[in-house]
């Protein structure tokens, strides 16, 4: 079976931010997120793989026999956006996005540009739904 390539790692989430994104204000972005998701979440951000900072984990097992861990929520901060780890496939993340902002869906990820363009109170809603939903949904 091939191993998950994002796996939690032992760096630094600050050092990583402060090397890897150029951008001051995707930087104070980084850091926000972090504080909120930390707030949220209750739990310290770890690195998961080279960029994905995650907080919390559960483990998962697909039908496949594939299994592996994974953050609860998190997100990347890109090169040309950020990639948000917090969508859960349901009907009342759906229509919380309704009231999310300016923003692209991806197959699993939301991606947006900068913080200001997205409505803060729904991306609270959105992280604790996803967690309710990988608590019941996972181990």
């Amino acid at each position: 079976m091939a191993k998950n390539k994002t796996a939690e790692t032992e760096v630094n989430v600050h050092d990583f931010i402060d090397s890897y994104v150029e951008n001051e204000q995707k930087k104070a972005d980084s850091f926000r997120l972090i504080d909120l998701m930390s707030e949220w979440s209750g739990c310290k951000p770890k690195m998961w793989g080279p960029t994905i900072i995650g907080f919390g984990s559960y483990h998962y097992k697909y039908a496949s026999g594939h299994e592996g861990d994974a953050p609860f929520i998190g997100f990347s901060p890109r090169k040309t956006e950020f990639s948000l780890y917090v969508f859960s496939p349901t009907e009342q993340s759906k229509r919380l996005l309704n009231d999310f902002g300016k923003f692209k869906m991806g197959k699993s990820c939301i991606s947006i540009k900068k913080l200001s363009d997205i409505n803060l109170a729904t991306l609270e809603k959105l992280c604790k739904h996803a967690m309710v939903y990988l608590s019941e949904h996972h181990s």
